[in-house]
């Protein structure tokens, strides 16, 4: 889709992507971009209406617009976006997005699932070409445990359990949720950091693990 030029040594733009509905005034998202120069959000359209293709397009514009590197940050149903981006747009391993923090994706193959997402079924199942960690709470309404820990192991994400938390947005009480921040951290850890200094995805996977992780990496070798 886009054209992207590749400049090392630059400190990673942070694009928020949300979900369903957009993320409100309290949504640990929005309090992100307040407080964080480095973060603002894709701007999808469409919130209460969403398209797979509106979508992905909006994002890849978003992506080749940002200085790159690029970390993304998706919410629930923005998941299931960036996972499609990645399998519409592909890109060399960790460029020019070169993470993804993953939270509460939105499971868009259960058959209750809402109308307003059906264009985003079936989940793409493809490894990400980026570093990830996708973060699940235990009684999330929008997808079960065992099949968020199914998602992260298709796209190659390190899992953690957050435990119960709901669907881990401004209804969960997280404000401005440190836990995530650190998991933020660990995911531009993982990108290379500010420095631009390549990674394997074994070594990536290395930097994401944590021994105070709910549950292991789950990822393909």
């Amino acid at each position: 889709m886009g054209h992207y030029s590749s400049t090392l040594g630059l400190n990673p733009s942070i694009l928020t992507v949300p979900g369903f509905g957009n993320s409100g005034p309290t949504h640990w998202q929005t309090l992100w971009e307040q407080s964080r120069l480095d973060t603002r959000r894709v701007e999808l359209g469409m919130w209460d209406t969403p398209h797979r293709n509106a979508w992905v397009t909006k994002l890849d514009q978003a992506i080749s617009q940002a200085q790159a590197p690029v970390i993304l940050v998706g919410h629930s149903l923005g998941c299931q976006a960036i996972s499609w981006w990645a399998s519409l747009s592909p890109q060399p391993y960790g460029w020019p997005v070169a993470g993804a923090l993953l939270v509460a994706p939105a499971d868009v193959d259960r058959p209750d699932i809402p109308s307003e997402l059906s264009t985003f079924a079936p989940a793409p199942r493809a490894p990400l070409p980026f570093p990830s960690i996708l973060v699940a709470s235990a009684d999330d309404p929008w997808i079960e445990l065992a099949r968020a820990r199914s998602l992260a192991a298709d796209w190659g994400s390190h899992f953690v359990d957050a435990g119960a938390q709901g669907h881990l947005n401004a209804a969960s009480g997280l404000g401005w949720w440190p836990e995530g921040q650190e998991l933020l951290d660990r995911v531009i850890a993982a990108s290379g950091g500010p420095h631009g200094e390549a990674r394997t995805p074994t070594d990536a996977r290395t930097i994401l693990a944590h021994p105070g992780d709910r549950s292991n990496a789950a990822t393909h070798a």
